[in-house]
């Protein structure tokens, strides 16, 4: 740029560039228009520069215009001298408390084992029991974040009995107590003021067939000769499932799977609960059930690493739809008991049609 570019000549008493910058030594500055809008000019303090990027890098605001920065501003990310090695990226943890978690499943898994090969019929109480549990969890989570109370009397008495019809009398006695569970829920829910009654009665029809009714098919499969051993293999490939879908999401997933309903299941996972359960599978059938061959095991947990996912989403659903993140607090690491069975309850009407195709009933 040559000195045209700058403004009129230098004229006596400019002394090159230092009077650029203001009065000197060597005399004033040259008066006129000009120069002094230049003056005041150089005199301006000079703007605060922020001291981090106006927009973008490691803040999410997506607001025009720089923010000014300084010890003020507690919420500004400090940032690097130059030359300073970048920090590590952050480890990924767990999303529960892992060692509360493996301790109350191993408790769970010493109730459970024990009652299923001992005596029949306790295991047929602790199901009841927890039917009974998970609809109070199911109906108080209703009652508080919709104001939908669907009657728990009538349920908890007739989902217990479902649970035992289905295991003295088979399907049709589940068909008929599940009947009168319905019949008593649209009864009970009369005594109470009309408003609200319809989403009372078919949130608690609802409850009655997503809880104690798919339960049935657990205490179905215990009433075979080998009953128990059926029941173990379907709670070890649902846990399998679930665990190598946790695993395997956990180190690799980077593909979301339904980001709407649960954004931490990833393709990976899937991919991960299907393997697991079908190794699983095929070495329960082959050693575990009388009669069973290996490929049917492979089917077997395949089906069973769907719909213990689609379980999983199912409730997902529904506790997004309350805005809640567990059904309760019951179990340490877990959240409550509705959240163990969300994964079990429609995986048991699976294994249990499957099984009856591959060895009878």
């Amino acid at each position: 740029m040559n000195d045209s570019s700058r403004g009129a000549p230098p004229t006596a008493g400019y002394s090159g560039y230092t009077d650029y910058w203001g009065p000197t030594d060597h005399g004033a500055a040259p008066a006129g228009p000009a120069y002094d809008a230049l003056d005041t000019q150089q005199t301006r303090p000079m703007p605060i520069v922020p001291d981090g990027p106006a927009n973008g890098g490691d803040q999410d605001d997506d607001r025009e215009g720089a923010r000014p920065g300084g010890p003020l501003f507690r919420d500004e990310t400090p940032q690097e001298p130059m030359g300073a090695p970048s920090p590590p990226p952050p480890r990924k943890r767990a999303g529960r408390d892992l060692r509360a978690a493996i301790g109350v499943g191993l408790g769970l898994g010493v109730l459970v084992v024990t009652s299923l090969f001992i005596v029949k019929a306790v295991f047929v109480g602790v199901v009841a029991v927890a039917v009974v549990v998970g609809l109070w969890e199911l109906t108080s989570r209703l009652d508080e974040k919709k104001g939908i109370k669907a009657p728990l009397v009538p349920l908890a008495v007739g989902g217990a009995a479902m649970v035992v019809a289905g295991y003295l009398r088979g399907a049709e006695g589940a068909w008929v107590a599940m009947a009168l569970t319905a019949l008593a829920v649209l009864v009970w829910r009369m005594t109470a003021p009309p408003e609200g009654y319809l989403k009372d009665v078919t949130a608690g029809i609802f409850a009655a067939f997503y809880v104690p009714f798919l339960a049935t098919f657990v205490a179905m499969m215990l009433t075979a000769d080998d009953g128990p051993r059926r029941v173990l293999m379907f709670m070890v490939l649902t846990v399998v499932s679930d665990t190598g879908a946790y695993a395997v999401g956990w180190r690799f997933g980077t593909h979301k799977l339904a980001p709407r309903i649960s954004p931490g299941k990833t393709r990976e996972g899937l991919a991960g609960a299907i393997v697991f359960a079908m190794v699983a599978g095929a070495l329960c059938m082959q050693f575990l059930i009388h009669d069973g061959i290996w490929w049917q095991g492979l089917l077997l947990g395949l089906a069973v690493a769907a719909t213990a996912t689609l379980g999983d989403l199912g409730e997902s659903m529904i506790k997004r739809d309350l805005g809640i993140k567990d059904m309760g607090t019951l179990l340490p690491g877990h959240g409550g008991i509705m959240d163990r069975l969300d994964s079990l309850l429609p995986t048991a009407p699976v294994v249990w049609l499957l099984l009856v195709i591959f060895v009878g009933s």
